[in-house]
């Protein structure tokens, strides 16, 4: 049986042919053998949300965030997966999110950062 770093590559050779349900079953593989990866949950909602399914996107990438309630990347996919469905208010905060993630992030490196902007009208990314 193949491990789940195998499963994970696999299904990003996949997404980038765009064989997104093939690579939703790669990414399954990978998960069933390391559950709490939060990179095959990112990879796992960026494939469903490429074929319409935002629904399962949004759920899938709130498990990644469940894990890892500090990682600016997951906020930024969930606000993208919020875009495409029109939830453009959860987006936005969801955007913001990230932002401060990132800005605290940067503090650690430059106690002088500035914080980030106000938010402002976000664009549907399709």
């Amino acid at each position: 049986m193949a491990d789940a770093k195998t499963h994970y590559l696999a299904g990003l050779k996949l997404f980038g042919q765009n064989k997104f349900e093939e690579a939703i079953v790669e990414y399954g593989q990978a998960l069933a053998a390391k559950p709490d990866w939060t990179d095959a949950l990112n990879a796992l909602a960026t494939a469903q949300s490429k074929l319409g399914r935002h629904e399962e996107a949004v759920a899938t990438i709130e498990r990644a965030i469940a894990l890892d309630p500090n990682d600016a990347f997951t906020y930024t996919s969930l606000s993208i997966f919020l875009q495409r469905m029109g939830k453009i208010p959860e987006a936005e905060a969801a955007g913001a999110k990230a932002r401060m993630i990132s800005w605290k992030e940067e503090l650690k490196k430059n106690p002088n950062a500035p914080p980030p902007g106000p938010a402002g009208g976000m664009k549907v990314v399709q």
